[in-house]
């Protein structure tokens, strides 16, 4: 093969390698794609689309809330003495029941007993002069002022025992009502003062429910109203009644403070325990709702679709309370209308639905 020849092959070979790149890559033309819609794509002139679907019927719908809580008791109180003194006897058991007026603890009383015999000494031979003062003074004998002086004299007297009377039942621990009594922090022979507490005493006959809800339910929440509520780790359920509520929204936390009460009488329940709470705060009766799914909103509007002969048509709505599962419709629609609740983000105006 002469070097001529060699060439031309050569030039032949890239000749037809370019002429084959440019007829692999040249763009095609409108009429190389195929025409006509995709297959099954919904829309006018589409297939149907299938959808699900729900009639408007009136219902009753629950404005219900779940919320934490605690129990707390009816009454607690952390006992501690009026005055100061050594204790001298502790007279209850640590975690039993006692009643109101209970003694529960002593403190030294001996120097006040001792007073208080001396003033009791007085008080007759002072009551015999009174009388004789005013025997007197009523036939003219004494002196208006001789027989004020004898009054004065028994009236302090009689103030004064009042008052060692009242400073010796300082000196006994009473229950200021039933209940349980806690653990005791002191001994006998400790000296106390009224900053020394004893015991704390607690009452469980009944237990509060304490909660703090929204503050769009002030207002609403009367008293009255029934909960139920579950404590951490069991699934019983148990009934409350809200009998009392703050008066006044809390600023820093925008909630409103509720309390119900829950009758203990049983003892199956202690206070400090965390709840559950659900409470139905409205009812409302004959109301229309639909799924949450069926509305659509655009531009601050929100609608629905109805299926009306084989088609989709919206219809603008106004809606209410907002539950799980349901939200209420006040204008928009009328019972029988059949609303579609599934594929609403594909739906057009006029489009070909089945329902399914």
């Amino acid at each position: 093969m002469t070097k001529t020849t060699k060439w031309t092959i050569i030039a032949v070979v890239i000749a037809g390698l370019a002429i084959l790149g440019i007829y692999r890559f040249k763009p095609k033309s409108n009429s190389d794609i195929p025409a006509g819609p995709v297959s099954g794509a919904p829309g006018r002139g589409g297939s149907t689309l299938y959808v699900r679907y729900a009639v408007i019927e009136p219902v009753e719908l629950v404005d219900g809330i779940n919320i934490s809580g605690s129990l707390i008791p009816n009454e607690e109180v952390d006992l501690s003495f009026e005055t100061s003194g050594k204790i001298t006897g502790i007279y209850f058991d640590e975690g039993t029941s006692v009643r109101k007026g209970q003694v529960l603890a002593k403190i030294n009383d001996a120097p006040l007993q001792a007073q208080l015999r001396k003033l009791e000494a007085q008080y007759q031979p002072t009551l015999d002069r009174l009388e004789r003062q005013k025997a007197l003074f009523e036939k003219e004998a004494v002196s208006k002022e001789a027989y004020q002086d004898a009054q004065a004299t028994y009236d302090k007297l009689q103030a004064d025992i009042e008052e060692v009377r009242a400073k010796l039942d300082q000196t006994e621990l009473k229950a200021p009502f039933d209940g349980i009594i806690g653990l005791r922090q002191v001994s006998v022979g400790a000296y106390a003062s009224p900053n020394t507490s004893v015991a704390t005493l607690t009452n469980v006959q009944k237990l509060k429910v304490e909660f703090a809800v929204p503050e769009r339910y002030a207002g609403i929440l009367q008293n009255g109203a029934d909960l139920t509520f579950k404590v951490e780790g069991a699934d019983e359920v148990y009934s409350a009644k809200v009998y009392a509520t703050n008066s006044k929204v809390d600023q820093g936390t925008r909630t409103y403070q509720v309390r119900a009460i829950y009758d203990n009488s049983k003892g199956r329940l202690v206070p400090g325990r965390y709840v559950s709470v659900s409470l139905n705060t409205r009812v409302f009766h004959n109301a229309l709702a639909v799924p949450s799914e069926a509305i659509v909103s655009e531009m601050g509007i929100d609608k629905v679709f109805l299926y009306k002969g084989g088609k989709a048509m919206p219809q603008e709505i106004s809606k209410g309370l907002r539950t799980d599962a349901q939200v209420q419709v006040l204008s928009g629609l009328n019972v029988g209308d059949t609303v579609i609740t599934s594929g609403t983000m594909q739906l057009r105006t006029g489009m070909k639905v089945e329902l399914k």
